[in-house]
């Protein structure tokens, strides 16, 4: 929570921990959303970059950490998943994952291309997390932070030596507890409101669902260590009320995805924009994990058939040819669009108005409290 007065909300444990001006974070995107110029933006803005780095070679790491030290000075996070594949999605199997083959077929002819077709050796293979640890321990950046799990003790412990600070999201307060106990630095309180993938851990997503402005309180409550809201929140309104709450800062995912410094798709980005974002879900068609979209087509003619669906990654590298298919010709209606609840309140293209706009707002709130 801020340690100063109404007028000082910019003033907290993570600004002084990160030594960055504002408690703003920017959700790291996975799967082609963050780029360099972004996430160094929002760090030169003096809020804290982010970039999702699960899909990437240890060697594509050290690459993309290298962009963004060319773009800023100031400290950045790269985000890893701990848990890289689900039990059974970490190869693919033509006769185990026939079903889904075979109830996709029809959107391939729809889209006017072959099926895809999956020999038992095909060559996929998750990133593995402890050679991208390596990667990033190596390029040190300012905070390392994660998803699905906990790091191992000698990890965090390297990271402790190399001055990397970590920072681990949480769905419910026991998972909050055990990031603490093992001594992550900061936790991140996702609510289910998040855009993306839902990253619960202990429980299954199912039972983690917890809106973030339940979640942030009772974790401020039950740990000792900053706490970072992440969830629903696209202006100053949503970063005052986190920080009122408890939150040391606060982490915008939709809003920085809107702008043009992001890795999203013209059209993606365009959609942030327009009504149909006001209608989002959580659904596992398009990677085999639960992920919040935008409402589409696929997304409810798949809801029926979750017993068909591979675990992940295996259920998205299946997915992935009709992804790019779809993408190709622009079938939104076929693709996951990833966008948080507060997706509507996107009001911004450009990522410096967008951060003045959040400072400016917030500075509003706070000066107009009474209390």
């Amino acid at each position: 929570m801020p340690v100063d007065g109404k007028n000082n909300w910019a003033k907290t444990r993570i600004t002084e921990l990160l030594k960055i001006q504002y408690p703003i974070f920017q959700g790291p995107f996975g799967r082609g959303g963050s780029t360099p110029l972004l996430a160094a933006t929002v760090s030169n803005a003096g809020g804290l970059g982010g970039y999702g780095g699960n899909d990437l070679s240890p060697e594509e790491l050290t690459s993309v950490i290298s962009e963004i030290r060319a773009l800023t000075d100031k400290p950045f996070n790269i985000n890893l998943w701990v848990s890289t594949f689900d039990e059974g999605g970490e190869r693919l199997d033509a006769s185990k994952h026939r079903p889904l083959i075979e109830l996709l077929t029809p959107y391939y002819r729809e889209l006017g291309v072959e099926p895809a077709v999956f020999a038992d050796s095909t060559p996929y293979a998750p990133r593995n997390f402890e050679e991208q640890v390596d990667a990033l321990i190596e390029a040190k950046p300012a905070v390392f932070s994660f998803v699905f799990g906990v790091p191992s003790d000698e990890i965090l412990r390297r990271c402790r030596s190399e001055g990397i600070l970590t920072a681990g999201a949480a769905s419910t307060v026991d998972e909050a507890k055990l990031l603490e106990e093992a001594g992550v630095d900061i936790v991140v309180a996702s609510g289910f409101e998040a855009g993306g993938h839902h990253s619960a851990f202990l429980r299954s997503e199912e039972e983690s669902q917890i809106g973030t402005f339940a979640l942030v309180p009772q974790i401020a409550d039950a740990v000792k260590v900053p706490v970072v809201a992440a969830g629903g929140i696209a202006d100053g309104r949503g970063i005052a009320a986190a920080l009122t709450l408890g939150a040391d800062a606060a982490q915008i995912g939709t809003a920085f995805l809107a702008c043009d410094e992001s890795g999203a798709t013209d059209a993606h980005r365009q959609l942030l924009f327009k009504e149909n974002a006001r209608t989002t879900v959580l659904t596992r068609a398009f990677t085999g994990r639960l992920a919040r979209g935008v409402h589409n087509k696929f997304a409810s003619e798949m809801k029926r058939h979750e017993k068909e669906f591979a675990p992940y990654p295996a259920h998205n590298w299946i997915i992935a040819p009709l992804r790019a298919a779809a993408l190709a010709q622009g079938r939104l209606d076929l693709v996951g669009l990833w966008a948080g609840q507060a997706a509507r309140l996107s009001r911004h293209h450009k990522t410096d108005e967008l951060f003045a706009a959040l400072v400016q707002d917030t500075n509003k709130i706070y000066e107009n409290r009474t209390l």
